[in-house]
C-alpha cells in the first residue's frame, strides 16, 4: 500500500521576527540570492505599510538569509516578460519600496553580511542605516549585462560623492565594505560574528530615546535635504519649535536638569 507523500511546505519569502522594539524583515530566497522579484518587492511593501502603523516596533532591519544579502532584481523573471509596459511597472514597484524605506515613520537599518549589487545595493542605500559584515562587496553591476543602472544611481548618487557613485556605475566593479564605509554607503564594517552585536547596539540606543523625536527627526531630515539653504532653515526652525512643545521634550530638559533618566510618553 502507498502512502502519499508529506506535502512540502514553502517558506515565505519574506520573514518577520519583532524584538524588544525591533522588526526585522529577512530576505528569504537564498538560492536566488534574494533577488528582488515581483514578489519580493510585493511582500516588502506590504510590510513596510504595516509597519508604518505599528507603534511597537521602534526600528526596522532589513536582513537576509543564505550567501548574497540581495543580488538586484530576478533577471530571469525580467527576461520572461519582455515588456517595456511590464518594466517600467516593475521599476516603479521598486521605486516605492525604496521611498517607503525613506518615508517610514522608524529608522531602517540594512544588515549586510553578504554581497549586495545592483537592485540591492540600492536597497541598502536606501537605508538610513547600513552594517555590513568585513567581506560583504558591492557593486552596481547592471552595466556588465548591458543595463545601466538608472534606478540604483537615484539612492547610490545620495549617498556618496558624484565620481565614486558614477565610478561603481560605469564600471560594475566592486567595493569592499571597508571602502563603502570610507564613501559613505555603509556607517560600519566590521567582522562577521560582531554583525548583530554592532546593529544591536545601533537598535538599543535608538529605542532608548524619544519615539516622538525621532519620528519628527527622520522626517525633518530628508525633507530639509530637498530644500535650498534658507528655506531648510525656515522649515528646521519650525519643526523644531513644535518639538519643543511635545511632552516628550519637557520631560527631556527636565530629567537633564534633575540630572536623572527622562520617561518618555511616546
Amino acid at each position: 500500500m502507498s502512502h502519499p507523500s508529506p506535502a512540502v511546505t514553502e517558506e515565505p519569502i519574506l520573514l518577520q521576527q519583532y524584538r524588544d522594539g525591533v522588526t526585522t524583515l529577512t530576505l528569504n530566497r537564498p538560492r536566488q540570492f534574494n533577488a528582488l522579484s515581483e514578489e519580493m518587492l510585493a511582500a516588502l511593501q506590504q510590510a513596510l505599510d504595516r509597519l508604518a502603523d505599528d507603534g511597537d516596533t521602534r526600528v526596522i532591519v532589513i536582513a537576509a538569509n543564505g550567501k548574497a544579502f540581495c543580488a538586484g532584481h530576478d533577471l530571469k523573471q525580467m527576461r520572461a516578460n519582455p515588456d517595456q509596459d511590464y518594466y517600467r511597472d516593475l521599476f516603479a514597484r521598486c521605486g516605492r519600496v525604496m521611498t517607503s524605506i525613506l518615508r517610514q515613520p522608524q529608522p531602517v537599518i540594512a544588515r549586510v553580511h553578504g554581497i549586495a549589487t545592483a537592485a540591492g545595493c540600492q536597497l541598502v542605500a536606501a537605508c538610513d542605516l547600513a552594517v555590513a559584515a568585513e567581506e560583504a562587496r558591492f557593486a552596481v553591476s547592471g552595466i556588465n549585462v548591458g543595463l545601466f543602472c538608472s534606478t540604483p544611481s537615484v539612492a547610490l548618487a545620495r549617498n556618496l560623492g558624484r565620481k565614486k557613485a558614477l565610478e561603481m556605475l560605469l564600471t560594475g566593479e566592486f567595493i569592499s565594505a571597508a571602502e563603502a564605509q570610507r564613501e559613505g554607503l555603509i556607517n560600519a564594517a566590521v567582522p562577521l560574528e560582531q554583525l548583530d552585536g554592532e546593529i544591536r547596539r545601533l537598535t538599543d540606543l535608538i529605542c532608548a530615546k524619544s519615539g516622538e523625536a525621532i519620528r519628527t527627526g527622520k522626517r525633518m531630515f530628508y525633507r530639509q535635504l530637498e530644500m535650498g539653504v534658507e528655506e531648510a532653515y525656515d522649515y528646521a526652525g519650525e519643526v523644531m519649535a513644535c518639538n519643543m512643545m511635545h511632552e516628550d521634550a519637557g520631560e527631556g530638559i527636565d530629567a537633564f536638569i534633575e540630572k536623572r533618566r527622562p520617561v518618555w510618553r511616546s
